[in-house]
């Protein structure tokens, strides 16, 4: 590859993941974090084996093992009496099947492993980008405190407040009706959901909750839907209290309202995404992660899409020696673009079939949950390898395996 220097905006899942994946390649790469010291605020993520055999192939095996947990199913039922309507096998059988594990652990975890592959030096925080300028040969980045960088390429992974997608896109983020309470309990307290790791979901009406253990096992986190059409904060984040949440899931099952009762602190969350994006570059820029497609997290894929933006993108610009950069960074559009914005819309339409009332529809999403298999279901979700779909010959982009 010919010596290149890349500026990354934002050193979240998205960003930092690029940024080891660039240096492996022998990237000239920093990355800049507005904040002034690094923090991973929610509590639990999933990273299923399209995410995780990336990640694996950074080096991060043995540091993945340490703080997460492999579920061994993950588990739905039904809000007030708790019917099984589906048990998907995990474990050994997704890992034999797609070659990697499904993990569930702390975001601050998962942050803490990527922030390890990047030297200190190449991290700069308290680095505030106001926007973004370009020439035909370099991109510029300009700070809050009148410093500018110039680069040859400028990546977006500053999340759904980008300042970088300004300059592909003027839209702005979507309430989705929905806001989330989420919070972490102690396993011990917690015995009912602790005995067999698991991701377990119950489904109601307008509403529904999840939870799996992270942390080595020692806590259980969860997320707990509520509507909320009327939401006039201006924070998309406010200081929550059990008791509220109990009073919004009163008459669900038991295994729940203790779930609730066991947690000391809780937040609350507004629930945005974005509309789906026609292109992801800009001439010397690109985004990728939650500047590029912002998700609601309904199918549990946004970090999973982060990481595979940042390993496809890594692998395109491995190619700029041979096909230049601007066809370089078409093949990553080319890419992502049908496979983001199908898991972005995914993900929005699960808003609806995760809260059905009861009744006809209802109905029919619990005997299909019990009559369909859903490691089948997921070949192309689970099985897509990033590093293939990058490398295939043009017009062969799905890398499902």
């Amino acid at each position: 590859m010919p010596q290149m220097n890349v500026a990354i905006v934002g050193a979240g899942i998205a960003g930092l993941t690029l940024a080891a994946a660039l240096r492996r390649s022998g990237v000239d790469v920093v990355v800049y974090e507005q904040a002034p010291r690094l923090f991973e605020v929610g509590a639990g993520v999933q990273l299923a084996p399209n995410a995780t055999r990336l990640l694996h192939r950074l080096g991060l095996v043995e540091q993945l093992r340490a703080v997460a947990v492999q579920p061994q199913a993950i588990v739905m039922r039904r809000w007030n009496d708790g019917e099984l309507l589906r048990r998907t096998p995990l474990g050994e059988s997704c890992q034999d099947r797609f070659g990697a594990p499904y993990y569930t652990l702390h975001r601050a975890d998962l942050h803490a492993c990527l922030l390890g592959l990047s030297p200190p030096e190449q991290v700069r925080l308290d680095a505030r980008c106001v926007g973004v300028t370009q020439t035909a040969d370099k991109a510029q980045l300009h700070f809050s405190d009148a410093e500018s960088v110039t680069a040859d390429l400028v990546v977006g992974a500053d999340g759904i407040h980008s300042i970088i997608r300004e300059h592909l896109a003027l839209d702005r983020p979507r309430y989705s009706g929905q806001t989330i309470y989420r919070g972490l309990v102690p396993a011990e307290r917690v015995p009912h959901l602790a005995a067999e790791p698991a991701v377990r979901l119950w489904f109601g009406p307008d509403q529904h909750c999840v939870c799996y253990p992270v942390s080595s096992g020692r806590q259980v986190s969860f997320g707990a839907t509520v509507p909320a059409a009327d939401w006039r904060e201006e924070s998309w984040t406010l200081r929550g209290t059990a008791g509220e949440l109990a009073s919004r899931y009163r008459g669900w099952h038991g295994d729940v309202t203790r779930l609730f009762d066991a947690a000391d602190a809780v937040s609350r969350w507004a629930l945005h995404d974005r509309e789906s994006l026609r292109q992801l570059v800009r001439g010397r820029v690109v985004l990728i992660g939650d500047a590029a497609h912002p998700m609601l997290p309904f199918q549990a894929q946004g970090a999973n899409q982060a990481i595979e933006d940042a390993a496809v993108l890594a692998r395109c610009l491995e190619m700029v020696r041979r096909d230049g950069l601007p066809a370089a960074l078409r093949r990553y559009e080319q890419v992502r673009l049908p496979r983001t914005n199908r898991i972005q819309q995914e993900s929005r339409a699960n808003a609806g079939t995760l809260h059905l009332t009861n009744g006809t529809a209802q109905q029919l999403r619990d005997v299909g949950s019990r009559t369909s298999s859903e490691l089948d279901r997921q070949q192309w979700l689970f099985g897509y390898d990033a590093d293939r779909a990058a490398t295939a010959p043009a017009g062969t982009v799905d890398g499902a395996g």
